[in-house]
Formats: structure tokens, sequence, C-alpha cells
């Protein structure tokens, strides 16, 4: 009886391990998703730093050694709200405001 048991306690042991090597929290499985979430992640902090550069470059423009006029103009209209009178100036319907 005792060399039959053995034989069956390995094979559960070996069994409990593969089991835990592919579903377990750090498993096949769990290595696969998160790879693909690293994958997601890079690509937004891409974007995000793309963003982050194109923001920087439009806020140098605006800096007073190096202050381009255009921008200083377009920056002027946009929150005073004002136009040129020679501007023509396109209203674009907004969305109902949500109930």
């Amino acid at each position: 009886m005792r060399m039959g048991v053995a034989p069956v306690l390995g094979v559960a042991v070996i069994g409990y391990f593969a089991y835990h090597l592919v579903h377990g929290d750090r498993g096949l499985v769990a290595w696969r998703a998160l790879s693909e979430r690293i994958g997601e992640v890079e690509t937004d902090a891409r974007q995000v730093t793309a963003e982050r550069q194109e923001l920087e470059r439009r806020v140098a423009l605006l800096r007073p050694d190096s202050l381009d006029r255009d921008m200083l103009d377009e920056r002027v209209r946009e929150v005073l709200n004002l136009a040129h009178p020679d501007d023509l100036v396109i209203l674009r319907p907004q969305a109902p405001p949500p109930r």
C-alpha cells in the first residue's frame, strides 16, 4: 500500500504546481495579461509625452524672451473673445447642455 501512495502523491504535487504555473497569480495567464496592459500603458505614455511636448512648445512661444506675435494674437483673441473688423468669423453650433 505504501508503494501506491507515493506515485499518487507525486502526481498530485506535480498537478498542483502545473496548475499554478498556468493559472496562478503569477502564472502564464497573468503574465500575458500583464504584458498586454504594459503595452497599453506604454502607448498612453507616448501619447501623453507628445501632448506635453506640444504644450511646452506653445508655452515657449509665449515667453517674453521668445515671444511669437501670432501666438500672442491667437491667445488674446481667444481669451478676450475679440476679432479684427476684417476677420471672417464662423460660429459653430454648440451641443445642447446636458440635463
